[in-house]
This record gives C-alpha cells, sequence and structure tokens, in this order.
C-alpha cells in the first residue's frame, strides 16, 4: 500500500473508530444550534455539550471563551459551529502531539510501558515495536510484567509473531533483573529500542513504586540515561477515570507521555482533549482497533476534525 493510501486507510479506520464519540458530541451540539446566534445562553449550551461528550470541564469552559471571543453575537450554522469547535480542540492538542521518536546515544532507547490490567498495554507494545520496524529501528521486548504468567505468555506470543527478540523470566521473577539481563542484550546487539512491559497492578501503590524505583536503579547502573520514556497507556472507554490514572501513574512512575486504546469502542474519546488540557503531557499515538497496524502517530488536526464530526 502507497503512503497516500495507508494515510487514506488510517483516516476512514480513525473516522470509524470515532464514531461514537463523533455522534455523541454532535448530537449535543444539534440540540444548540437551534438558536442560531451565539449568545451567553447558546455558548451555556456549549459549554455543556462539550462537558457531557467527556472533553472535561476545562476545556470546554476553554472553547467557550474562544467561541465568545471570535464570535459572539454572531449566526452560526450546524455546520459553522463543529467547524469552529474542531479548530478549538486542534488548538489544546496541537502543543501534545509528538511521536515517539528514537534519538537515544548510545543505543538502546529504553521505554518504559506501564498501566493498569486490560489497558490494552502489553498488545499496544506489539503495536509499538511494529511501529518502529516499519522506520527499519530494531526492536526488543522485555516481559518485566512477572506478576502475571498470562502477561508473560502474550508477550511472547506478540514477539514470536512480529519477529522480534524477547527477554523473559519465570512467573514471580525479579523483573529488575529481567530488565537488567534485557539492557545488556539491548546493548550488545546494538539494538535501537527496548521496550519493557511492566505490572500493571495499583492495588498497592507502594508495592508497584518500590518495584520501578528498583527498575530505575538497576537501569542508572547499565545506562545512566535510562527509562528514556517512561509511556502510560490508558482505556479511553474509561473516559473520566483515565484521568485518576494519570494522576496516580505520574505520582508512582514519573510518566513522559501517553498512548490510548480502544477509542473504536467508545463514545468517550473525548477524554483525549481532556487529558491533553489538564496534564500537558506528551501523546505519543493512538489506537483503534486490535490489528498490528491500528496504532498510529497522533494527528491532532484530523482527530480533533473527527471528534467535531467535520469530514
Amino acid at each position: 500500500m502507497s503512503e497516500p493510501e495507508k494515510q487514506k486507510s488510517w483516516s476512514d479506520r480513525l473516522f470509524g473508530g470515532f464514531r461514537k464519540t463523533s455522534e455523541r458530541l454532535s448530537e449535543n451540539l444539534t440540540s444548540v444550534v437551534g438558536t442560531a446566534r451565539l449568545d451567553d445562553a447558546t455558548l451555556d449550551d456549549v459549554e455543556d455539550a462539550l462537558i457531557m461528550s467527556d472533553l472535561g470541564p476545562s476545556a470546554a469552559r476553554r472553547i467557550r471563551e474562544r467561541l465568545s471571543d471570535k464570535r459572539f453575537g454572531l449566526e452560526i450554522s450546524e455546520r459553522e459551529l463543529k467547524e469552529a469547535v474542531a479548530e478549538e480542540i486542534a488548538e489544546i492538542l496541537r502543543p501534545v502531539a509528538k511521536p515517539l521518536e528514537i534519538t537515544a546515544f548510545p543505543r538502546p532507547q529504553v521505554i518504559l510501558v506501564i498501566g493498569v490490567n486490560g489497558s490494552g498495554k502489553t498488545t499496544t507494545i506489539a503495536k509499538l515495536a511494529h511501529l518502529f520496524q516499519e522506520d527499519d529501528y530494531g526492536v526488543m521486548l522485555a516481559a518485566g510484567d512477572t506478576f502475571r504468567a498470562a502477561a508473560i505468555g502474550q508477550l511472547a506470543t506478540w514477539a514470536e509473531r512480529i519477529d522480534v527478540p524477547i527477554i523473559r523470566g519465570p512467573e514471580g521473577g525479579d523483573p529488575a533483573s529481567i530488565v537488567f539481563d534485557a539492557v545488556k542484550a539491548a546493548t550488545d546487539k546494538g539494538t535501537d529500542a527496548l521496550i519493557v512491559d511492566t505490572a500493571g497492578r495499583l492495588q498497592n501503590k507502594r508495592e508497584l513504586m518500590d518495584e520501578l524505583a528498583k527498575i530505575r536503579r538497576v537501569l542508572g547502573r547499565l545506562n545512566p540515561e535510562a527509562p528514556h520514556d517512561v509511556v502510560l497507556v490508558l482505556d479511553a472507554t474509561n473516559g473520566q477515570n483515565a484521568l485518576s490514572q494519570i494522576d496516580v501513574f505520574k505520582e508512582v512512575a514519573g510518566v513522559t507521555g501517553l498512548i490510548m486504546t480502544k477509542l473504536d469502542g467508545t463514545a468517550r474519546g473525548g477524554v483525549l482533549v481532556a487529558a491533553a488540557e489538564q496534564y500537558g503531557l506528551p501523546i505519543h499515538a493512538i489506537g483503534v482497533g486490535e490489528k498490528i497496524d491500528d496504532l498510529r502517530p497522533f494527528d491532532p488536526d484530523l482527530v480533533a476534525r473527527v471528534i467535531a464530526g467535520v469530514a
């Protein structure tokens, strides 16, 4: 498939994936535009519509104020309102759109991937590895979630499927020692990127914090710059609850960037905007499906138009 065809295919999947989100926002906005003129009452309704679509109070207020500054008192059609909302959403998203780039020297670039169980973390690691492979980078995986045998097995299956080496140990093994072995192996091979799976349990924050601190200490002995990235995988179907996960993992793990998954299964894709507005953390990529190429770098303008339902 050529690059333009790939991009069109991704755009189509994105529109399909965000359909529930854009339909929800469209329904909420359509009920507003009967008044036609952008006065205070209409702007209040727009703000409410955005909040009900999971964009969050802060982003909704910001968009309301921008619309008021630019168009107060003017007549506005439904199409014009959606276009205006799309532009304001894009303004929020553009500063956080940052692809995950391999820049570490010496290699490898060590990427810790964190997230609660069920967020799509393990599958996302495989998709991220595939993205790097497409750019001709060498990739290695480390099965650092030793808490669950299923996590080790699932990651190993993906590693075999996409043909990348994996460093793994027994269930209940010491994650830090696995990460140590993986960094040594990746360094010896000159691998470009080492992606490390980590435990997703949050029931005992102290235990998880201690485990991640130990991994960081071990990494520091081998490569003082590592980990270069700490990427939090979020499940969009959790809506506003995804934001509380950012709070916890920022405290526990020092998150440097986000990947949002399962945007195709939810009407709550607006939480992407809420996360950008509230935290300002880089959003590296988004996922809209189960296939290996259903994770792509985050395009803020395209996503803004998709959320607002502007074809």
